[in-house]
């Protein structure tokens, strides 16, 4: 395998804005505004993996969120839920709390309940990361 001299790389035009833009719009992010749409979506694309990330403020008290992501076909559907009381708004999720009274989601709670709401024992919930 060759490898390109510093001259040669430096040589390549740089890309236009038109070829960066065409780059950048060929992968979309659309946000879903209920769980119900996610939920339908989910059903009707049956994807192998969804991904979710547990977001928290500091103090984590003031804030914790679940975010959802759905990849199909070069396009990531997004769906937020935030707490209402002791849960999560939209899809019910049971919020915990630790030694300290700050409130958290556990992962496994997560990962069981989109498995349950969308009846795929085979499909892959991932942790995107925890923040």
């Amino acid at each position: 395998m060759s490898r390109l001299s510093g001259d040669e790389v430096l040589s390549r035009p740089p890309l236009t804005r038109v070829e960066v833009n065409k780059k950048v719009s060929k992968d979309k992010v659309i946000r879903l505004k209920s769980w119900e749409e996610f939920k339908r979506l989910a059903k009707e694309v049956r994807p192998r993996s969804i991904v979710y990330n547990i977001e928290q403020s500091v103090p984590a008290r003031e804030l914790t969120g679940l975010r959802l992501i759905l990849p199909a076909q070069g396009t990531q559907y997004v769906f937020l839920d935030f707490p209402k009381g002791e849960k999560l708004r939209e899809t019910g999720i049971l919020l915990h709390r630790d030694k300290n009274g700050n409130r958290y989601l556990r992962d496994k709670d997560v990962i069981d309940f989109v498995k349950k709401q969308l009846d795929r024992k085979d499909l892959r919930v991932c942790s995107y990361w925890t923040i």
